[in-house]
């Protein structure tokens, strides 16, 4: 089960780009929480206080706990704004949970042995994470804060699917019941080879290209005349 993040939100009538501009300006963080059968509610929260739990990987992958006034609300994160140059949260999206009702959300993958791998040790490659999240669906209790996945014993040129990630019990990733064609690499092992790019000699039409220690000269023309004058 993942870690347990406390939430303090005040409800918020206005809404619209002014209202939610004049939100950031006071140090708040707009919000709207959907789902569960009952109508969204717009939210605000304390950025500050967001913006510090959002340095913790397991915030994007838990359930939350949502509390205005003295109600509370469990919920998950399933979108987030933020400003493209600045650290500022522009928006953030919870969708309200049940407990008997599944939920879909994107887990990390945590790669172990990566140091130690034989493809590393022995095979001298180096490790490619294709994936670094997968998405699952579980009831809330069964949500894993994150996935490990051992490839202590991946060897060169092998790389390991979603079908070999180990989930906890309870936990199926939906993608792999479409087909084996949905059953993408999460991580490989190869060797990089550098590729040398030769720069080519330039050639300028007209002269011929000297020997060694000689001046260039002009090439014959088209019918193979003698260039000087009589």
């Amino acid at each position: 089960m993942s870690d347990k993040f406390d939430l303090i939100a005040e409800s918020r009538e206005d809404q619209g780009k002014g209202a939610s501009r004049r939100l950031r300006h006071q140090g708040k963080v707009p919000a709207i929480i959907y789902g569960a059968g009952r109508p969204p509610r717009a939210l605000a929260f304390d950025h500050n206080k967001v913006l510090k739990q959002l340095e913790n990987e397991s915030f994007y992958s838990s359930v939350l706990n949502i509390k205005v006034g003295e109600n509370s609300q469990a919920a998950i994160l399933k979108d987030l704004q933020r400003h493209p140059a600045r650290p500022i949260i522009m928006h953030m999206d919870f969708q309200r949970i049940v407990e008997d009702e599944v939920i879909k959300m994107n887990v990390p993958l945590h790669f172990i042995g990566e140091d130690v791998a034989i493809g590393v040790k022995q095979g001298g490659g180096n490790v490619s994470r294709l994936m670094t999240e997968v998405e699952v669906v579980c009831l809330p209790k069964d949500l894993p804060e994150y996935i490990d996945v051992d490839i202590t014993d991946l060897e060169l040129d092998a790389m390991l699917s979603m079908s070999d990630i180990k989930l906890p019990e309870g936990v199926e990733i939906p993608a792999l019941a479409q087909g084996p064609e949905a059953d993408r690499p999460i991580v490989s092992i190869h060797v990089i080879k550098e590729v040398v790019i030769e720069e080519e000699e330039e050639v300028v039409e007209g002269v011929v290209a000297p020997e060694e220690g000689e001046a260039a000269e002009p090439a014959a023309d088209a019918a193979g005349e003698d260039t000087d004058s009589e």
